[in-house]
């Protein structure tokens, strides 16, 4: 993996993004970290980085005061959340582009080589995720395209813009389209987290309260594969450092609906059963969605390790001990 490099990642102190930067930091690099939350928001805090930037990096004389000096530059930021915050807020995700497109001419302007940018499976045509437990998508199945509104039309542009700035300027690119990624250190409430961790959170509410029901968006049937944060990590890296540069799966190919998570959550945490309440009128986006991992595969030897069961529980976890804490508003950040 990568080693002794300077590395700038934006969207430091995000779920992905503090990840990777944990990651890099174990590997001795140098890491320039950005994210336009105040970094008391920041999921997880690193001692031993010592250049932080909170600011807007739709801003490009933000994204030059970054670009210095650097080895290499990772893209994690973004606008996002959850469906629920997806569907309601589609102009606030379209204006991520100006993230990735101010940052690719920053990095043009400082003759940075290489640049990873964090795409996702919202990007895929809808028109092949009308039913559940469908197929895996396929890297090609973006087109013709019919992404995600907003949101995933921000990612196939930003994959357009990265494309033609290699073309053109020579930036080496890497593409991950991410399927669903979960796990400790992230979004757990307030209108942004996504599936994993909100039932999680749902199941640890009804404990806590004795109450026998917990509600669910949709009729339960709606399908996903999930992947555990520390193997979206490993592929992460695994792609950067190859020289593949089309947009490749991050993701696993285990597809669960709705409701067999609730049941694996409620089977980890010796729950008894809970009744759901469906709300059919809230945002439940596609019917179903799978990663294809063919390629992956083949081009990285790569495939997921942590099954659905293993990282729920160290999900679930990790938000209950989060939930118990005293006096601490829910903290969003420890110390590493």
């Amino acid at each position: 993996m990568i080693k002794n490099k300077k590395i700038l990642i934006v969207g430091a102190g995000g779920f992905i993004g503090g990840h990777l930067t944990k990651k890099l930091l174990e590997n001795n690099n140098s890491i320039v970290a950005a994210d336009i939350k105040p970094k008391e928001y920041w999921f997880q805090d690193f001692e031993n980085v010592k250049n932080y930037y909170s600011m807007d990096m739709k801003e490009i004389n933000n994204c030059r005061k970054v670009t210095k000096n650097i080895d290499y530059v990772f893209n994690m930021a973004c606008n996002m959340g959850g469906m629920g915050f997806i569907e309601n807020n589609k102009a606030e995700c379209m204006q991520s582009v100006l993230i990735n497109t101010n940052l690719l001419i920053a990095c043009k302007e400082d003759g940075i080589k290489k640049y990873f940018f964090s795409s996702s499976a919202c990007a895929y045509n809808k028109s092949k995720q009308q039913d559940v437990f469908v197929e895996g998508l396929k890297e090609n199945d973006a087109y013709p395209a019919d992404p995600e509104d907003g949101y995933g039309w921000e990612k196939l542009f930003s994959e357009r813009m990265c494309r033609h700035f290699m073309e053109d300027y020579g930036i080496e690119v890497r593409i991950g389209r991410y399927h669903n990624i979960y796990g400790p250190y992230g979004t757990f409430d307030g209108g942004r987290e996504k599936a994993p961790a909100a039932l999680c959170r749902k199941v640890i509410e009804a404990k806590q309260n004795n109450k026998k029901k917990i509600e669910v968006w949709g009729d339960g049937k709606q399908t996903r594969t999930f992947l555990y944060i520390d193997d979206c990590i490993e592929g992460t890296l695994r792609l950067f450092e190859s020289n593949y540069s089309e947009p490749v799966n991050i993701g696993s190919d285990e597809q669960v609906s709705i409701n067999q998570m609730i049941e694996i959550i409620e089977s980890v945490t010796n729950t008894k059963k809970l009744e759901r309440v469906y709300q059919l009128d809230k945002p439940k986006g596609v019917r179903g969605r799978s990663s294809n991992n063919d390629l992956v595969k083949k081009i990285l030897n790569w495939s997921f390790k942590i099954k659905l069961k293993e990282g729920l529980k160290k999900t679930y976890n990790w938000i209950s001990g989060e939930m118990s804490k005293q006096g601490s508003n829910l903290s969003r950040f420890t110390k590493s």
